[in-house]
Formats: C-alpha cells, sequence, structure tokens
C-alpha cells in the first residue's frame, strides 16, 4: 500500500531524528577535511587562529586511500554453456554493461564516490532513468543526508535524500509552484539566495519531492515503475548498524596534534621574546638590533631561558603513531620508511593494513555493482524496448553495436564484477601468478583475460590474436618460400614467376594491403580453360602407348649419361612441402 505525503513527511522526520547522531559525527569530518577545525573544536584553539599549523593529515588520507579504490573492476558476463551462441549472447551482455559504465562516467563518479566510502563509511549508488537518452543513468550519491532503510535481509526498501536548494533554483525547475515556494512574499521581497531543505523519497511503490519548510509541497511525484528502490548502498564493515568512516575514531588526535603544534609556537615566541637579565652594575638599556649594555660583567647578560620538556617532544611522536594507527594509514604510503627495514618483506609488512582494507573495499564494491548492473539491465529491458544503437570504448577499442534489449537481454541479468587476479598483488607478481597457472593447465586463456583489471570483449580480441598469429605465420611462410629460390635454381628450374609474385606482394604491403588478402591476389590459380569435346570415332583399335622421345647420344657417350627426359617446373604446394623436409 503506498503512503501518502504526510506519512511519507513523518516517516522523514523518523529517520532524521534517529540518524541525528551520525549526521553530527559526518558533519565534522566534513568540517576536518576542509580544514576547520576551529569550527568543531574552538576551545582548543587561542582567539583568533582561524587555522590548525599542521598537515590536514585525515584529508591526505582519504585522498590517498580513495584514489587506490578508485578505479573500476572489469564487467563481464559469462555462460555456463561453451557453444558459440551462448559466448556470443553473453559478449553482447558485456558490450551492453560496459555502455552503461561509460555513459554514466562511472569512473570519473567513483573518484569522489571511493571518498565518500572511506569517509563516511557508506555509499549510496542511485539507478535513474534517463528518457532523453533511451538509456538506464548510474549515478553515485553523496552519504552526507542520506537515509536508507533496509529490511531483515539488508536489502533496501527505502531511501531518503536531503537536499540543500537556493530558491532561485528551485523557482528555474518549478515555475508553476512558484506562490508555494516564495511563502506568500513577491520576488524582490526575499532572498532569493536562501537555502530550502528539500526531500527526495523512493520506495518500491512511489518516487517524490517535497518541501517539508513549505508545508510539506510536493514538486513532483510519480508511482515507481520498477516496482523496487532502485538504489544500491555500499557498507563499510563495521561492529554495529550505524555507519562509520576511516576518520571518525581518530579527530580528536588530530585536534590534540594540532594543540600541540600551537603549543610549541607559543613556546618558540615566549623563548624570542623572553625577558633579559642583566648584572647589577648596569644602569642604562638600549634595545634593538646593534645595542650596547656597559657592564663589568657581559657573561651574565642573557635571556631568561624557557625549559621545554623533552617529554612534549615525546609525546608529538606518540600522538602522530596513534594517528596512523587509528586511520589505518601506514607510515610507508607517505614515503617515510626507516632504511634498516626497506627489504621487501619489511615494505610488505608496513603496507599490510593498507593492502586489506583496500582489498575489503573492492569486495564490497563489487558486490553493489553486480546489484547496480542487474538493476540497469532490468530497467533497460522493461523501460526501454526496442533497438537502440550505441557506441563506446572496451579494452581500448571502440565497438559500435545495435542491439534490442528484450532480444539480447531475455531475462538474463546476472554479470561478473571482480577487480581481478590484480587485486591485492602487485602487477608483477600477479603477471608471474596467472602465467604460471595458464602454463600448469589450471586455468584457461579466457579465465585470465576476463581477470584482467579491466574490461575488454574477450571473444573478440581472442579473434584478433588467432588472426595476429596466422598472419605471423603467414609471412614466415613467405619469408622461407624466398629462400627457396637457390633450390629451384640449383635443380635447374626457372624461379622467375615465383620472385615476380613476392615481388608483388611486397609492393601491395607497401600499399597497405593486408598480407592474407595479397597473398591470396598473387597466388590465385589461373583459370583453366575448358577442354573442347573431341569427336568419339568408333574403332575397335586400341589406343597406342605413348613412345618416349630419346636424344642419341653422342659418340662415346655411354648409355647410361643420356640426357634424361626434361621435368616440368615444381607447383608451390609441393615447394612448400619441401621446406618442412
Amino acid at each position: 500500500m503506498s503512503l501518502n505525503i504526510t506519512q511519507i513527511a513523518n516517516k522523514v522526520e523518523a529517520l532524521k531524528r534517529r540518524n541525528a547522531s551520525r549526521d553530527a559525527r559526518m558533519g565534522d569530518v566534513l568540517e576536518v577535511r576542509r580544514g576547520n577545525l576551529v569550527n568543531v573544536f574552538p576551545e582548543m584553539f587561542p582567539e583568533g587562529a582561524t587555522k590548525a599549523m599542521i598537515a590536514n593529515f585525515v584529508d591526505v588520507a582519504a585522498r590517498d586511500v580513495s584514489e587506490v579504490l578508485a578505479p573500476l573492476p572489469s564487467f563481464n558476463c559469462t555462460s555456463s554453456n561453451i557453444s558459440d551462441r551462448a559466448k556470443k549472447f553473453a559478449d553482447t551482455k558485456t558490450l551492453i554493461a560496459n555502455n552503461y559504465v561509460q555513459f554514466s562516467r562511472l569512473q570519473t563518479q567513483m573518484y569522489q564516490g571511493a571518498d565518500w566510502y572511506g569517509t563516511y563509511g557508506f555509499l549510496p549508488i542511485v539507478v535513474e532513468a534517463d528518457q532523453e537518452a533511451n538509456m538506464p543513468r548510474i549515478r553515485v550519491e553523496n552519504p552526507l543526508g542520506s537515509y536508507p532503510e533496509y529490511d531483515r535481509y539488508g536489502r533496501v526498501v527505502s531511501f531518503t535524500k536531503r537536499y540543500r536548494k537556493i530558491i532561485a533554483e528551485l523557482l528555474a525547475e518549478f515555475p508553476e509552484y512558484e506562490s508555494e515556494i516564495l511563502n506568500g512574499y513577491k520576488i524582490g521581497e526575499i532572498d532569493l539566495y536562501s537555502e530550502l531543505e528539500m526531500i527526495r523519497y523512493e520506495d518500491k511503490d512511489v518516487i517524490l519531492l517535497y518541501l517539508p519548510n513549505r508545508g510539506n509541497l510536493v514538486l513532483a511525484q510519480s508511482d515507481n515503475p520498477m516496482g523496487e528502490v532502485m538504489v544500491r548502498v555500499a557498507r563499510r564493515p563495521g561492529i554495529d548498524d550505524e555507519p562509520r568512516g576511516q576518520f571518525d575514531d581518530v579527530l580528536w588526535v588530530q585536534i590534540a596534534r594540532a594543540r600541540f603544534a600551537q603549543l610549541a609556537m607559543d613556546a618558540a615566541e615566549k623563548s624570542i621574546n623572553a625577558p633579559l637579565a642583566v648584572p647589577n652594575d648596569v644602569q642604562e638599556f638600549a634595545f634593538g638590533p646593534d645595542a650596547i649594555l656597559r657592564t663589568a660583567q657581559p657573561q651574565n647578560i642573557r635571556r631568561v631561558g624557557l625549559e621545554v620538556p623533552p617529554a612534549a617532544f615525546t609525546e608529538a611522536a606518540l600522538l602522530q603513531q596513534e594517528m596512523r594507527m587509528g586511520a589505518r594509514y601506514p607510515e610507508g604510503r607517505s614515503g617515510n620508511i626507516d632504511a634498516s627495514i626497506i627489504t621487501g618483506q619489511g615494505v610488505q609488512a608496513l603496507l599490510g593494513a593498507f593492502d586489506t582494507q583496500v582489498k575489503t573495499g573492492q569486495q564490497i564494491l563489487s558486490d553493489t555493482f553486480e546489484d547496480v548492473m542487474q538493476l540497469c539491465f532490468k530497467m533497460d529491458e522493461r523501460l526501454f524496448p526496442g533497438t537502440k544503437k550505441i557506441s563506446a570504448t572496451s579494452g581500448g577499442a571502440k565497438f559500435e553495436l545495435d542491439y534490442d534489449s528484450r532480444k539480447d537481454i531475455n531475462g538474463d541479468y546476472g554479470i561478473q564484477v571482480r577487480y581481478g587476479l590484480m587485486s591485492g598483488l602487485d602487477p608483477s607478481r600477479a603477471l608471474i601468478f596467472s602465467l604460471q597457472a595458464l602454463g600448469a593447465d589450471l586455468v584457461s586463456r579466457d579465465f585470465v583475460m576476463r581477470e584482467l583489471p579491466w574490461s575488454m570483449n574477450v571473444t573478440g580480441e581472442q579473434q584478433e590474436i588467432d588472426v595476429q598469429r596466422m598472419r605471423d605465420n603467414l609471412n614466415t611462410a613467405m619469408s622461407q618460400l624466398a629462400q627457396a629460390i637457390p633450390q629451384m635454381t640449383a635443380q635447374g628450374q626457372d624461379p622467375s614467376d615465383l620472385a615476380m609474385k613476392m615481388a608483388a606482394v611486397i609492393k601491395a604491403r607497401q600499399k597497405g594491403t593486408a598480407i592474407e588478402t595479397a597473398v591470396s591476389e598473387v597466388f590465385a590459380p589461373a583459370p583453366q580453360q575448358p577442354a573442347a569435346p573431341t569427336p568419339q570415332v568408333a574403332s575397335e583399335v586400341p589406343p597406342m602407348a605413348p613412345v618416349e622421345q630419346t636424344v642419341p647420344s653422342a659418340p662415346g657417350q655411354a648409355a647410361s649419361e643420356a640426357p634424361q627426359p626434361q621435368q616440368a617446373p615444381a607447383g608451390l604446394q609441393e615447394l612448400l612441402s619441401q621446406l618442412g623436409q
């Protein structure tokens, strides 16, 4: 049963109250990422301070983790049937899925999405219907102000998102509700750049936009044509159901480091401006550079020492260590590695925590992307039937495809999303592992190609490899054929025809003709002329055996040395067969 606007508004307000602590924590992390530590903890800084005097460790670490996690996995559709027709069907679906990814600019979005995932602990991904392009569109949503609701199996049953929109934008997008948006005021009587809260709510029955501050004014509403929530959420593992980001527990450590830096600056300033101690015989004081003080005890003139305990510097180093431990960000990522441990095992141990969290994030995102792609297949089949033409790039090669969503999808929404054998391994080890597994017949070449960390048309790429290999073999055969010319000359045969044909092949290649086309044209057999029919003569005389003509031998020449009958030149097939002997 579909909810009305009053029930939806009450439900959204309950979600906001339930997630108030989460929203406050996410807001603090956002301010720290922006460098506004003073706004979060004003009592920790002296009056007049606006920024912390240390590097923003939280922002640096978050950007580094997101840039490692952002690259997309490979999207491949496979079939349990090994027939050529089933493989072609799966390859067509693979091209369709990769077109969704490129059409939505998902790779560009994931640089921001991976940052949100690590910073806030979850990442909503929305599938929307693009009516202009006649295709599903994938959009990565900001977790700040998002309220997904789950059932006991972890499936999203409703999704709410809060937006801050200025009045001028709302008037441009919804001019039919101008009087309600202005709340009875005229355009010149209200600040058009003030913000209003707009709510987008979606469940399996309805999708709507409304303004809670304008009496729950409904701006747009429609029934959900898919019958399910078109949102999937990647959630970072935690100890409870409340999402927590990577840096929620280290904000206070960042504040402590900033406070220590401020105290160090104060100590340096006080040390420079410390009082001047002079002997008793000094009667006049001069200040400034090149000042002269007359005394019989110049060795007793000094600044009053300000002793800073060594434990303060030790504590600063401990805070830095606690910061890295709490954020699970190893020191090796910043290039600060002690020379005593610069070995493969040492670096691998230092980066262990970083690699495991990246691998965990990749596993969670791959499962989420599988669900997202299934939603795209469903939407394309149900809402956008008919033939469509797409043009995209797969595996570095551009392709064009005409497909019918109902025929080429046909209710099969399965897809494999994998980060491949490269996940968790450096490229050299991953390459060695894949080649060893392939050489031991543990996996097939098709499997290794699908496990690579980029998407490709595996069947098309295999065809290109086969064509390239056969072209190489044909080039080798032509080179070996040229080596047969001296052998033909030694046997008394005429190699001029073969040489002319090879020269013709070279000229064709210089013009850009493919090797297989040039060879097939140059070495094409000459068309045979049909033999004229001979009249049948009734005769009972048996045919005479052919008489072998011999040339008389010269005087004194032995009969065994008589010239032999002249043989016909060997054909191309015979020459090629002799090369293999």
